[in-house]
C-alpha cells in the first residue's frame, strides 16, 4: 500500500499541538499534545520511502524509520510498534527528547525544500499508543539460563542492556545508588521534555520482567565490585557521568553561583513529591530572581526553561559562540525564546561578582575566529569590551566530566584515558578487569539518551558472547577432568 506514501507534494510538515507559551510557562507538563490518528497517519504518509534511508544512517540505533512510519500511515500500528522497538529499548523516550533536527529528520532527503517528516513525534505516538493499547510487554524469557550479572547504573544504557540480557535469560541485577530508577532521565531532564511517569512505567515493567533493582546502593561503600564479581558471572559500569565540568573564573565560589545538575535534580524532586530544603529555602529556586545560566547545550536549555517555570523575574543564557554553532538542539532555543528566554550570543564569562552572595556576571564580548582540528570556529575575546549583566542566581552548565570511577570503587586495576572515563577494549567492550564490562557515558563521555542505549545493547552482546565463551571453556574443562580422572 505504498501509494499512501510520498504526500509531502500535498502536505506539509505539522508538529503536534503545542501549548501556548504563556499557559506552559506556568507548570512542568509537556509542551506537545498527542497526534490524534488521522494527523499522525497523514504526517508519517509523508516519508518518500527512499532508496537511502539517510534517516536511519543517521540514527544512532539504526531504527528502522521508513518501514514504521510506512506502516503508521496503513493504520497497522502494533505492527509499527513491534518495528519500533525492535531496535529502541525506549521509543517513548526517545521520541520525547533526541535532538532529531541533529539527527534523523536533520538528514531527511525531503527536509531540502519540503521540510522532513515529523520521525519523533511519530515515534512518540506510536509507543505512547501501545502502552495504551496494552502491547508493551515485560521481557520474558523463553528459558532461564542459570547465569546472571550485575549492572552498575539504571540510567538508559544499564537498562537497555538488563532488557536485552534479561530477554535472554539472564538473572538480572541493577545498582544505582539514587533512590529512583532512571538517571539522568529521572532527575536531570525536566518534567516539560519527559513527564516522569515515562521512565517510572517503563520501570515497573522491568521489574515484572524479573529484574531486580538495589536501589541506594553506592559501590566502594554499600559492596565492592569484587564483591559483585563473586556474584555475578559478569558486570557492567553503565554510571554515566555527573560531575560538573569546572570554569574557572573568580567568583565562582559565590552563593548563588550553582552547577545545573543540583538545579535541576532539586526541581525533578520537587515535581516527584520529594521534600526539597535547598528549593524550599531559596538556595535553588529561581522565583523572583534575575536569572544567569552560562552555557549553550541542551543541559542550558533545560536550566533556563526551568527558571522560567519557576517565575524568574528574568532568565538570560550566555554562549560564547553564536547561534550557528551553538551545540543544543535549535527546536529548544525556539521552545525557550518563546517562553521569555534571552540569549546572549558571543559573551564569554569573565567573573561572577558580589559580596558573598553573587550579583551579577561580568562578560567579555567575543568574536569567532578561524575554525580548529574539530572545524568549529575558535570564540576570540574582544579587549576591553567587558560588561556585567545583573543576576541573582548564576547556574552553570558546561557540561560533564566523569568522576574518578576506581577511586570510588575501590578497583584500582580499572584504567582511565586522560579524559577520566573507563577504558575499553572497544572489540569486545570489557575492562581491563575480566569480566567486567563499561557502556555509555562513563566510556564515551557525556552524549545523549540514544547513544547510552546503543551501547547497552551492544553491551549485552558482548557480556553474552563472553558469559557462552566462559560456559563452553568451563564445560571442556569438566569433561578434561572425567577422562583423566576415568585414565
Amino acid at each position: 500500500m505504498t501509494n499512501r506514501m510520498l504526500s509531502f507534494v500535498n502536505n506539509e510538515k505539522q508538529m503536534p499541538d503545542k501549548r501556548a507559551a504563556e499557559e506552559r510557562r506556568q507548570d512542568f507538563r509537556e509542551i506537545y499534545d498527542e497526534f490524534d490518528p488521522k494527523r499522525a497517519e497523514t504526517q508519517a504518509s509523508r516519508c518518500s520511502q527512499c532508496g537511502i534511508p539517510f534517516c536511519q544512517v543517521h540514527c544512532p540505533l539504526q531504527n528502522n524509520i521508513p518501514d514504521w512510519l510506512m506502516l503508521t500511515a496503513e493504520g497497522r500500528l502494533e505492527e509499527a510498534y513491534e518495528v519500533s522497538s525492535a531496535t529502541n529499548n525506549m521509543p517513548e523516550v526517545c521520541g520525547r527528547i533526541c535532538p532529531q533536527d541533529r539527527l534523523c529528520e536533520g538528514n531527511c532527503v525531503i527536509e531540502k525544500g519540503f521540510e522532513s517528516v515529523t520521525i519523533g513525534s511519530v515515534e512518540k505516538y506510536i509507543t505512547d499508543t501501545a502502552w495504551e493499547k496494552g502491547w508493551v510487554k515485560p521481557p520474558k524469557p523463553k528459558k532461564e539460563l542459570g547465569r546472571s550479572v550485575g549492572i552498575i547504573g539504571a540510567g538508559p544504557g544499564g537498562l537497555a542492556a538488563a532488557e536485552q540480557l534479561r530477554k535472554k535469560g539472564y538473572e538480572i541485577h541493577v545498582y544505582d545508588r539514587y533512590d529512583r530508577v532512571g538517571g539522568l532521565m529521572i532527575y536531570g531532564i525536566p518534567g516539560f521534555k519527559l513527564e516522569k511517569e515515562v521512565i517510572i512505567r517503563r520501570w515497573k515493567l522491568l521489574e515484572e520482567g524479573g529484574i531486580t533493582f538495589h536501589l541506594n546502593c553506592e559501590i566502594g561503600k554499600d559492596v565492592t565490585l569484587d564483591q559483585l564479581r563473586l556474584r555475578h558471572d559478569a558486570v557492567l559500569i553503565a554510571t554515566g557521568v555527573y560531575k560538573a565540568r569546572a570554569i574557572k573564573v573568580p567568583g565562582v565560589g559565590l552563593d548563588g553561583v550553582v552547577p545545573a545538575l543540583d538545579y535541576l535534580t532539586a526541581s525533578n524532586r520537587q515535581g516527584l513529591g520529594d521534600s526539597v530544603p535547598r528549593l524550599e529555602d531559596g538556595t535553588l529556586n529561581a522565583e523572583g530572581k534575575d536569572v544567569v545560566v552560562v552555557g549553550g547545550g541542551d543541559t542550558a536549555m533545560d536550566c533556563v526553561r526551568t527558571a522560567v517555570r519557576q517565575g524568574a523575574k528574568s532568565v538570560k543564557c550566555v554562549y560564547r559562540r553564536d547561534r550557528a554553532n551553538m551545540p543544543g538542539s535549535q527546536r529548544e532555543v525556539y521552545n525557550a525564546e518563546e517562553e521569555g528566554v534571552e540569549f546572549v550570543w558571543l559573551a564569554a564569562p569573565e567573573a561572577f561578582v558580589g559580596d558573598g552572595k553573587v550579583d551579577g556576571v561580568r562578560v567579555q564580548r567575543v568574536h569567532l575566529g578561524v575554525p580548529d582540528s574539530t572545524g568549529r570556529q575558535v570564540p576570540k575575546v574582544i579587549p576591553d569590551s567587558s560588561y556585567t549583566i545583573k543576576a541573582d542566581l548564576a547556574i552553570k552548565a558546561l557540561g560533564f566530566d566523569p568522576e574518578d570511577v576506581p577511586t570510588m570503587f575501590g578497583a584500582p586495576d580499572l584504567t582511565v584515558s586522560q579524559w577520566g572515563t573507563i577504558k575499553i577494549d572497544f572489540r569486545t567492550m570489557m575492562t581491563k578487569v575480566p569480566g567486567v564490562f563499561a557502556a555509555g557515558d562513563i566510556v564515551r563521555g557525556a552524549s545523549l539518551v540514544v547513544w547510552a542505549i546503543k551501547d547497552g545493547r551492544d553491551a549485552a552482546e558482548h557480556i553474552h558472547a563472553y558469559c557462552e565463551a566462559q560456559a563452553a571453556e568451563g564445560a571442556e574443562k569438566g569433561a578434561d577432568a572425567k577422562t583423566h580422572a576415568a585414565a
